[in-house]
C-alpha cells in the first residue's frame, strides 16, 4: 500500500496545480483509513460527437494514478 506522500506525487507529477490539494490529501486519508477505493468522477459522455484530444489529458491521469498503484 502506498503513503498517502507517495500517491499525491504519483497524482501530482506532470500537473501544473492541483487545486484542493489539502482536500484530495484528505479524501486519500480517508480512503486509505477506511479500506474504501477513492471515487474520482469524470463528466464526460464517451458517445458524444464533441469528443477531442484535450479529453484524453485526463483519462491519462487518472491511467497513470491507476497503474502507479498497482
Amino acid at each position: 500500500m502506498f503513503s498517502v506522500g507517495e500517491q499525491l506525487k504519483i497524482i501530482s507529477k506532470g500537473a501544473e496545480e492541483i487545486i484542493e490539494a489539502g482536500e484530495l490529501e484528505e479524501k486519500l486519508r480517508n480512503s486509505q483509513k477506511t479500506g474504501r477505493p477513492l471515487t474520482v468522477k469524470l463528466g464526460l459522455d464517451p458517445t458524444a460527437p464533441d469528443i477531442h484530444l484535450g479529453h484524453t489529458v485526463v483519462l491519462r491521469k487518472i491511467r497513470t494514478y491507476v497503474e502507479g498503484l498497482r
